[in-house]
């Protein structure tokens, strides 16, 4: 699954639906103790401390559900209730972005964690690398979101901007169909693999989109775009002649910064050999 991205299958939605990945694991939170049950089923349990939110739900349960993703580094963590609702999506690349989010800036607090995604009814969290471990980054994220909704408190604090797919009376034909592919065809499937496509704009027949969530860092995200998104788009409007992947600053400036931080590693591994 590694080298796939979630939009990469989009193609065979002309032939057929695509059914949800196998649920990889889940976590129960009954009262006041949480045991987190390996993906092994080996029996062993870890017992997580209760919170000081505990006697406020000791009569709720919550459970929530692990799905992988086509990237490796990207998982999505379902809690079994409303994250940010029907159509509404939205994506921290880093801790700074998430200054609207209680729950964003309390899961940028853990270590290792690269960036976070808020679907309708999932939270994609993406780890810096390989060698950040999931079984050492799960029980973490699991309290943090088990014991924010128990808290009440709202998961983002401001009005969330209009959708970038919403058709305005400014919108031609053409940049309608698009709009109305993204939404309905395109969309719902790169969100079933914990990420998300944002239109960024219509220009000289080429159409500019945003990766979001796993998608962001997926090692085959470009080869999603032109044989997934792509060729979708051009079947259904012949105005369409390619697309585009458009990276914010943020986006361009951690990417430069870690391949120098690669090219430093590298730099060191070959000094201490020779």
């Amino acid at each position: 699954m590694a080298g796939r991205c979630g939009c990469m299958r989009i193609s065979g939605v002309f032939s057929r639906y695509l059914l949800p990945q196998k649920i990889q694991q889940n976590i129960k939170y009954n009262e006041h103790p949480r045991w987190f049950h390996s993906p092994q089923n080996t029996g062993r349990r870890v017992l997580l401390q209760p919170t000081n939110l505990a006697s406020v739900v000791a009569k709720r349960t919550m459970f929530i559900q692990t799905q992988e993703t086509p990237n490796p580094n990207s998982l999505k963590f379902i809690p079994g209730v409303d994250v940010l609702g029907e159509g509404k999506t939205m994506d921290f690349p880093n801790g700074t972005t998430a200054f609207c989010s209680p729950l964003g800036k309390l899961l940028f607090r853990i270590e290792g964690v690269k960036s976070v995604f808020f679907g309708p009814d999932f939270i994609t969290v993406t780890k810096v690398d390989e060698d950040v471990e999931w079984r050492l980054l799960k029980p973490e994220i699991f309290a943090i979101i088990m014991d924010f909704f128990a808290s009440g408190l709202p998961i983002v604090n401001e009005e969330e901007a209009p959708s970038d797919t919403q058709i305005t009376e400014d919108d031609d034909e053409t940049v309608a169909m698009i709009k109305e592919l993204l939404d309905t065809r395109i969309r719902p499937t790169v969100q079933e693999d914990g990420g998300d496509i944002v239109f960024m704009g219509f220009e000289d027949g080429i159409v500019k989109l945003k990766m979001q969530g796993s998608c962001t860092s997926c090692p085959s995200s470009v080869v999603t775009l032109k044989n997934g998104v792509q060729n979708m788009l051009q079947f259904y409007v012949p105005e369409v002649l390619g697309v585009e992947q458009i990276e914010d600053e943020i986006q361009i400036i951690t990417k430069k910064e870690f391949e120098e931080f690669e090219k430093k590693i590298l730099a060191e591994k070959t000094e201490k050999s020779s």
